[in-house]
This record gives C-alpha cells, sequence and structure tokens, in this order.
C-alpha cells in the first residue's frame, strides 16, 4: 500500500495544506506499520508548524497557520481513534 502523496510526510503535508480529507477509510488498508509511520510524520510536521512564528501583524498567515495546526490535529484524532477501535 502507497500513501496518498507518494509519502508519509508528503501526506502529512497535503492533510495540512487541506489537499487530503482523512477519515477512517484513508487508513483502512494501511498495515500496523504505515499507521505508525503516519503518525510519526503527522506530529513531527506538526512540531514543524509550531515551530513557525509568522509576524504578529500578519493576520492571513497567523490564520494560514492555524488552520493547518488544525488539520494536523484532528488527522492524529482520527487516526489515533481508528486505532483504538481497530485495536491495531
Amino acid at each position: 500500500m502507497a500513501f496518498p502523496g507518494g509519502s508519509a510526510y508528503a501526506m502529512a503535508r497535503d492533510v495540512a495544506e487541506g489537499y487530503l480529507l482523512v477519515t477512517d477509510r484513508v487508513f483502512k488498508p494501511m498495515s500496523r506499520s504505515e499507521l505508525d509511520q503516519i503518525v510519526f510524520e503527522l506530529d513531527r510536521y506538526l512540531r514543524d508548524l509550531r515551530g513557525e512564528q509568522p509576524p504578529l501583524n500578519d493576520t492571513q498567515a497567523l490564520q494560514m497557520r492555524q488552520r493547518r495546526i488544525q488539520r494536523l490535529n484532528n488527522a492524529l484524532m482520527i487516526v489515533r481513534g481508528y486505532r483504538l477501535r481497530q485495536k491495531i
């Protein structure tokens, strides 16, 4: 099974940008190791985003950063819930 976008990091980037909507169906064909890898990459990309601080007077950049962070947090919640339900 290949990740949508080519790699786990590319998938995390696509989720953050809003190009890929995350549902349980996205994770269904993935193995345990692939799920571990995508969780790692989502966490890593989330840390990178939190490390970037746009200027406080740039409202548009702040909003974009918050949207990306929100999308990644939602994806992490969905994948963790999926893993709990599947006992993976």
